[in-house]
């Protein structure tokens, strides 16, 4: 199978189920940090700022490996980078398990996030050259494997910490991430032939010069609105099980609203995928990104445990398509060799939002008693990423007329 016959065929499916399994099981590293919070916490007597240090540290090594791995996988491939960074992450979560003070155990979770993401950007960029007409769905299904991944582990991970504790959660994780995605990785070997993407490439190439940015100020600017959108996001998803606590409500009501959030975002991102196809990347994500910055608002004046549950499932059916839009409109300005580099780049910008947004929460918490402000900072930033989506979309309209 060469050429234009291999996008969007039964074995570009195939592999995408593959890949999803993979993001499911690769993208733990980025969850049970925010489970094990409030237990890190205690032990270590901290305040809540310095208990978010681990996220932060989670975030940035997520952040470069999206870049870094991306870069990989453009040369080596999807299957030599999945298996390194599983062997990473795994031996990350072993030395979290025994790490004695706050400090070694967020240096340790730079190396866990790291390793994690490869399972995020570099798979999603893999994904994106197997299709073409559905290319946002598939890009939808296997960034949700991030969602489900949050969604089934917090649930899945609370028993254990209830009964061993957090040390406990990290060393089964190591076994768990080895012992899956590396032989999984293996069903990735084939690479997508060259002559497949030439079409693709060639409507890439319309739209950026229509824009009249260059594809480094392309990047640029959506590396700016992916920070934005992606600080909003951090509030509810990372402070969520905290909030819980600080309400009375405990970490188990926490770790459920975080699952019911984020099974929304699954809904949210494969409606997402389905409008990208046919609205394109941009509009889709101007589209989320309103309804990302509606939820947060509803989160100021609502508290109850009732009205909690329905404002988080709110907030999941907003957001899940932002993150995963910006795969999407990557592929539609930008050629196929650079999709790694550039899906990681953006993707590495939306992270740097979560690490910011993450510890900048848990600041404004320490410093006004509550995370009324902090809802505030994430409507804010919510607005720049509209904006300058905005931009993008009123200087790209001409690529229209380009391509008709």
């Amino acid at each position: 199978m060469t050429g234009a016959d291999t996008l969007d065929s039964r074995y570009s499916w195939t592999r995408l189920g593959v890949s999803l399994l993979i993001a499911m099981i690769g993208n733990v590293g980025m969850w049970v940090v925010i489970v094990v919070m409030p237990a890190v916490q205690a032990e270590f007597g901290l305040d809540r700022a310095e208990a978010s240090y681990p996220y932060t540290l989670t975030m940035i090594g997520f952040a470069l490996g999206n870049l870094l791995i991306g870069r990989a996988v453009d040369r080596f491939g999807i299957t030599l980078s999945l298996s390194g960074a599983a062997l990473t992450i795994s031996a990350g979560f072993v030395l979290a398990a025994i790490s004695p003070t706050i400090l070694i155990l967020s240096i340790v979770h730079l190396a866990v996030g790291l390793g994690t993401a490869a399972s995020f950007g570099p798979l999603i960029a893999d994904v994106s050259l197997w299709f073409l007409k559905r290319r946002g769905i598939a890009v939808a299904i296997a960034a949700s494997g991030n969602y489900l991944s949050g969604a089934i582990w917090p649930v899945l991970l609370s028993g254990v910490l209830a009964e061993f504790g957090w040390r406990a959660v990290y060393l089964v994780l190591a076994v768990i991430c080895t012992g899956a995605v590396v032989p999984l990785s293996l069903l990735l070997r084939r690479r997508v032939p060259l002559e497949a993407t030439a079409h693709s490439d060639t409507i890439s190439g319309l739209r950026a010069r229509a824009t009249g940015f260059s594809p480094r100020a392309l990047a640029g600017l959506l590396g700016l609105a992916g920070i934005g959108c992606c600080v909003a996001m951090s509030m509810p998803q990372v402070h969520i099980v905290s909030f819980c606590v600080d309400l009375g409500y405990g970490p188990a009501v926490g770790a459920e609203m975080l699952s019911l959030m984020l099974l929304g975002g699954v809904v949210s991102r494969l409606i997402s995928g389905l409008l990208a196809d046919r609205l394109g990347g941009v509009r889709t994500l101007l589209i989320g990104s309103g309804l990302q910055g509606l939820a947060l608002f509803l989160y100021l004046p609502f508290d109850g445990l009732v009205s909690l549950y329905v404002v988080s499932t709110i907030f999941g059916l907003s957001q899940g398509g932002i993150v995963p839009s910006y795969a999407v409109i990557v592929r539609e300005y930008m050629p196929a060799k650079e999709a790694g580099a550039r899906v990681g780049f953006v993707m590495m910008a939306t992270i740097m939002g979560m690490a910011l947004g993450g510890w900048m929460s848990g600041w404004i918490y320490d410093v006004t008693g509550s995370y009324h402000m902090a809802f505030w900072n994430g409507i804010a930033w919510n607005v720049l990423n509209i904006g300058i989506m905005l931009l993008i979309l009123t200087r790209g309209r001409t690529a229209t007329r380009a391509l008709a």
